[in-house]
């Protein structure tokens, strides 16, 4: 799964809670939900962790985490 279909089933509010639980920005989370930009390897870590993993590191950075 990644984080556009994360998001999908969220409820309103839940990009800025996320944001604000990984110490980031909402821009940079929507840059990263449309693919734009790419998380750091310690990022992509927290991400898996605040999704419960079901946004994987590697599904994130398939070219560090294999």
């Amino acid at each position: 799964m990644n984080l556009r279909q994360y998001f999908k089933g969220e409820p309103y509010g839940s990009k800025k809670e996320m944001a604000d639980h990984l110490g980031i920005t909402q821009t940079w989370l929507g840059l990263l939900i449309r693919k734009a930009r790419r998380p750091s390897p310690e990022l992509s870590k927290k991400i898996e962790k605040a999704t419960q993993g079901l946004v994987s590191a590697k599904e994130l950075r398939p070219d560090i985490f294999n």
